[in-house]
């Protein structure tokens, strides 16, 4: 089985679409249901697989998966009980298909659909079209790099309308209903998919708001634990318990020291909102030093790489500690350390160490 998770509004459902129809050609053979559909109220997962099979089906792309109650007990049957039916399906990335009521992790392959890159963006907004960057050739060769797209484009401009509206594809259908759009997927993604996957009801989805709104006020957050439990009425287990389904809902992302564990429990150093566009939507003025670090932790960590809370400096990943700044930021926080990159805002090029922090959106 194939599962697809990402982000409310990344474009999962469009993705299946164009898969169905332009790669497999809209066969005869392959089925498309959304599992929010009425059709599920009077017949199960695996009576429809097994039906559409019985009539020559051979693919089954369900959408939202999530939304179906007993999911992975029944992916698990349609698996093992029709071996030869392909399963593809979407769901919302809080969804832990590891670890349902059934043990699906030997039988999914999974990958996570991520917003658009600052790259991916001049490409979608017909700007220009260019090849990924890899961190190596930022460490080494951004000089260059820089140079041969701002030979072609300046990025300043388009990088400042990325940071506001240009993370999710749909700013394509007009940047003026482009907040409302995200604020209700904030709330769908609470409401709704938390509500699934989390069994939220009304006052604990409210109070989950009220938390992401906090964070928003003050990202990246240094969170005091015991004061967000005061301020919300809540226990300090269910702030973290909150803060950790909302990262996993793709609405923050969290830092910790290497070495940190990854449970409920363990309080992360800062929180970010998840994306730049977040914070442009939650406040009127969000602060540019908390845009600036936000993007860069966004597109590391939508790169794939591991990123840690340094001792020093902003971020930490590959033994490179990454200072985050505007034009005039210099080194001296950093210069001691061996390995470091300076990302500096409203530069086309830098030089040695200092890298154009719109380079990082190259990344993927």
């Amino acid at each position: 089985m194939i599962a697809v998770k990402g982000m409310r509004g990344t474009g999962k459902t469009t993705l299946l679409l164009q898969y169905l129809k332009y790669d497999l050609g809209l066969p005869s053979t392959a089925l498309y249901v959304t599992a929010d559909h009425t059709w599920f109220y009077n017949h199960t997962l695996l009576e429809t697989a097994s039906d559409w099979y019985k009539q020559g089906g051979k693919i089954l792309i369900i959408d939202e998966v999530h939304k179906y109650k007993n999911w992975s007990v029944e992916l698990k049957n349609i698996y093992d009980g029709l071996p030869d039916m392909q399963i593809i399906f979407s769901a919302s990335p809080a969804l832990d298909i590891y670890r349902g009521e059934a043990d699906l992790s030997r039988r999914v392959v999974g990958y996570m659909l991520a917003g658009l890159s600052f790259r991916e963006f001049l490409q979608f907004a017909g700007h220009a079209d260019f090849e990924r960057v890899s961190i190596e050739d930022i460490i080494k060769n951004h000089l260059d790099v820089s140079r041969i797209i701002t030979n072609k484009l300046r990025p300043l401009p388009a990088f400042r309308k990325y940071l506001e509206v240009g993370y999710l594809p749909f700013f394509i259908e007009g940047e003026d209903t482009y907040f409302l759009k995200l604020n209700q997927i904030i709330n769908t993604v609470i409401d709704s998919d938390l509500a699934y996957i989390a069994a939220y009801n009304s006052g604990t989805a409210n109070k989950v708001k009220r938390l992401l709104g906090v964070i928003a006020e003050s990202v990246p957050f240094k969170p005091n634990i015991a004061a967000l439990a005061r301020k919300l009425d809540l226990s300090r287990d269910s702030v973290y318990q909150y803060i950790y389904q909302l990262k996993d809902a793709r609405l923050l992302n969290t830092l910790s020291s290497g070495g940190k564990g990854v449970s409920t429990l363990q309080k992360p150093d800062k929180i970010f909102l998840e994306n730049t566009n977040l914070a442009y939507a939650l406040r009127e003025k969000p602060d540019i030093g908390n845009i600036r670090e936000t993007f860069v932790f966004n597109q590391l960590i939508n790169a794939g790489l591991d990123i840690n809370s340094p001792k020093e400096g902003d971020f930490i990943f590959n033994d490179y500690t990454v200072e985050v700044g505007g034009k005039g930021k210099t080194s001296s926080q950093v210069k001691h350390l061996e390995k470091y990159l300076i990302a500096s805002d409203d530069i086309e090029t830098g030089g040695g160490n200092k890298v154009p922090i719109w380079l990082f959106g190259f990344l993927y």
